[in-house]
């Protein structure tokens, strides 16, 4: 028996007040940033920007929920198309068209509207792609044999390698790091049996530690085909940022003095004394750690942890399995990148470049979040009530 409620009705104004108070924080902390900003980007409303992709962000938001989440599955695979054509893209198109930034290929040019990132639609695209796969795996083998498994894991390989080397070849090691973790995370959710996880596990612990030995032993073979100089520079300067403070450890060591500097309860909003490159995006939180303090920056990951705590609570009440792979998708998603990106502020995991997710600026990536976003919403809004289970 179920209890009946139109879509309207179920939807998730929790969520949607959390993403309320993240665009709030979102645009005062890059306005204030604005101030440290070198003077070739002074003169640029970034907050006014932001406040733009936000109302074209709420804007895909209410599209994407007036679709029924099953039209996607039904489009995946032309959705994934899509993607590998537009990452195909960057790789045959001319540099008139498409943007290296920082030795990474991964953007096309669109003049007055800024950069655009096909990477950050592909991730989209790729929860959804491998979603439809395991729901419709599940469905035709629901005995869930070790040759099932295996056959399982297969498919998602397959679907999961052309976007992940294409990545790996702009190269760009941050998007790659959150297609790693997408797939992670759908892995663990699929059913597939732990002692095939746990073996991929330490073979990848094996590989890291072949990576290794390597870099320490043949260093120019390392240099050559594993990872390129600039790559290894953030590794130099997250290991040791105060010995390269002067260039590869120079953004860690910035970000660590404005933190630390803004102690328990911060300077105060717009009193900004320690100069940070990157802060009105990949470093944003340092700026909020240093107005607010331990405070501000302390409500900011509790935002989030409340946001991934809502997710997974409509993850684990839809009744569809292929609604629940797409939560799930978007939760590793999420909680990857704000890992990541407030773990490289605080020194704990090397420089990526990566956003934090609804409050660094950024067009293509707000938009993708917030596509998600809608997407959480749509599941929650089409999962039917029982009284009875």
């Amino acid at each position: 028996m179920t209890t009946e409620k139109s879509p309207q009705q179920q939807i998730d104004f929790t969520l949607i007040f959390i993403m309320f108070l993240l665009a709030i924080i979102s645009t005062i902390a890059i306005n204030s940033a604005e101030e440290t900003l070198p003077s070739v980007l002074q003169g640029i409303n970034f907050s006014l920007k932001q406040l733009q992709w936000y109302v074209i962000g709420t804007v895909a938001v209410v599209v994407t929920m007036l679709i029924d989440y099953d039209r996607f599955k039904q489009l995946s695979w032309y959705l994934y198309g899509f993607g590998m054509l537009l990452l195909l893209g960057l790789e045959v198109l001319p540099s008139g068209i498409v943007q290296t930034i920082k030795g990474a290929t991964s953007w096309y040019k669109l003049g007055p509207l800024g950069n655009f990132q096909p990477s950050e639609l592909m991730k989209i695209f790729m929860i959804i792609v491998l979603s439809k796969i395991i729901a419709d795996h599940r469905e035709k083998y629901p005995r869930n044999t070790l040759t099932d498994d295996f056959l399982l894991i297969g498919k998602l390989a397959a679907t999961a390698a052309p976007p992940v080397l294409l990545l790996v070849r702009q190269p760009d090691m941050g998007m790659t790091m959150v297609f790693c973790a997408i797939i992670a995370s759908l892995v663990l959710v699929s059913g597939i049996k732990w002692r095939i996880i746990l073996t991929a596990v330490f073979s990848a612990l094996i590989a890291i530690g072949t990576v290794l030995i390597i870099f320490f032993k043949f260093p120019d073979f390392f240099h050559k085909y594993i990872l390129q100089e600039y790559q290894l520079d953030r590794f130099y300067g997250w290991l040791n940022p105060y010995e390269y403070s002067g260039e590869q450890g120079f953004q860690l060591v910035k970000s660590l003095l404005a933190i630390g500097s803004g102690e328990l309860r911060g300077k105060g909003y717009q009193n900004l004394e320690v100069y940070l490159p990157e802060a009105h995006t990949d470093f944003i939180f340092a700026i909020i750690s240093e107005q607010f303090g331990f405070i501000g920056g302390s409500i900011v990951v509790s935002l989030f942890f409340l946001l991934i705590y809502r997710m997974i609570h409509i993850s684990l009440e839809s009744n569809d399995p292929f609604g629940s792979y797409l939560c799930t998708g978007i939760i590793g998603m999420i909680t990857f990148q704000v890992f990541q990106n407030v773990g490289m502020t605080i020194g704990l995991l090397p420089i990526t470049g990566l956003p934090l997710p609804f409050v660094s600026y950024g067009g293509s990536s707000l938009a993708t979040y917030m596509v998600a976003i809608g997407i959480v919403l749509n599941v929650r809004s089409r999962t039917r009530k029982y009284m009875f289970d």
